[in-house]
């Protein structure tokens, strides 16, 4: 098995480290109390112009075109230095790699430039309710035809990037009459339509730099063309799409697991007790080097499941494995790495208090991780 990567995918995840460095790391504490706004948005900007939005969208749109094993790698060290940025990226990823999957030469043209230039600062991703969370086919926003155009009326909750995304992708019934899941659609709507409402924003256990909003629809009128793909196929688009998110949670989850566990290793190769660095007893290396397997174990899971899909190949079990275990693991290192800074990791004047609580809802959105379990374990005894 092949484990080099190209000089595009080291280019890029090189990129991605200077900026998380440089950029990133040092706004992200500022981020987490409720400032910082401003240099958020123009990190934003700063990672669209040098082609971090739109990893796995083709050139002819705008887009790097250097596909997912890139972005892995990219999300990773961009997690390293602010989780919060990252998500912001890795969803609006998301939202293009949709666009250019199923919607119209027409969509393609008009917003992936926009995306990739930064022209919006970031993308919107529509799915969950209240009563469809882990099930999203139990949605019920509908989109009702009316002529030429369609009009929306529901509510959308935790919705990453909603208070300055500038497209979103939101799914509703289009037709309730279908069994669960097959009378859904698909739909583009651009930020300031009228009937599209932001709602109050959550405040979160982590993630702070990250707006999560409810998303109200209105009497939200839009044209015909804002439909994506076929009428009623929208649910298809939607699982599939989440399995090609999860691989970017899950590389989300190795960055902050690397950030923690670098701190910690830092910290425990200074700090003496008994007469000795911390780093000297044997019962901390073998936390430590359980930590590193895990993370390791992590790294292949994901870049394995990137590697298939980049070929065309099936990877939603790969990329549930993936965001499972690394996210599993990500938990375990941002505690062991507040174990290891002992009191000093209870207070946020280190970083791994924060990085926990960061790490925290990687085990929850982009589908639990019991969820994960289930889509494992159906596809492994699928055949018996």
């Amino acid at each position: 098995m092949e484990f080099a990567f190209s000089d595009e995918e080291l280019m890029i995840q090189n990129a991605a480290e200077k900026i998380a460095a440089d950029r990133l790391m040092p706004l992200a504490d500022r981020l987490d109390r409720g400032e910082g706004r401003d240099d958020f948005l123009a990190n934003l900007k700063l990672l669209a112009e040098n082609g971090f939005m739109s990893l796995n969208v083709r050139p002819e749109f705008g887009g790097t075109g250097a596909g997912t094993v890139a972005f892995a790698l990219a999300i990773e060290a961009l997690a390293k230095g602010c989780a919060s940025t990252a998500v912001t990226t890795s969803v609006t990823n998301m939202v293009g790699e949709v666009i250019q999957a199923v919607g119209s030469e027409q969509q393609r043209q008009a917003y992936l430039p926009r995306i990739a230039d930064g022209n919006y600062p970031a993308g919107a991703f529509c799915l969950t309710e209240s009563s469809a969370g882990s099930d999203p086919a139990g949605m019920r926003t509908r989109a009702r035809k009316d002529g030429d155009h369609y009009i929306l009326d529901g509510e959308k909750i935790y919705i990453t990037s909603a208070e300055y995304a500038g497209i979103f992708v939101v799914w509703a019934v289009t037709d309730p009459e279908k069994p669960k899941g097959k009378g859904i659609s698909c739909f583009l709507i651009e930020a300031g339509t009228p009937g599209l409402i932001i709602g109050k924003a959550e405040e979160k256990m982590g993630q702070h730099g990250s707006a999560t909003n409810i998303v109200h629809f209105e009497n939200c009128r839009v044209p015909a063309t804002a439909l994506m793909g076929r009428e009623n196929d929208g649910f298809r688009v939607a699982v599939g799409e989440l399995a090609g998110g999860r691989i970017g949670v899950a590389a989300l989850s190795l960055g902050i697991a690397r950030a923690a566990l670098d701190t910690a290793k830092s910290y425990i190769a200074e700090r003496r007790q008994f007469g000795q660095r911390i780093a000297d007893f044997q019962g901390i290396q073998w936390m430590i080097a359980d930590r590193e397997t895990e993370l390791e174990a992590s790294r292949l899971l994901i870049l394995s499941a990137a590697a298939k899909k980049d070929r065309g190949e099936p990877f939603g079990k790969e990329a549930s494995m993936a965001k499972l275990f690394a996210s599993e693991s990500a938990h375990r290192a941002t505690d062991t790495a507040i174990q290891l800074h002992g009191g000093a990791g209870y207070c946020r004047d280190y970083p791994v208090e924060r990085l926990a609580r960061d790490a925290r809802i990687t085990r929850i959105y982009e589908g639990t991780s019991e969820i994960q379990r289930m889509i494992i374990a159906r596809d492994v005894l699928g055949n018996r």
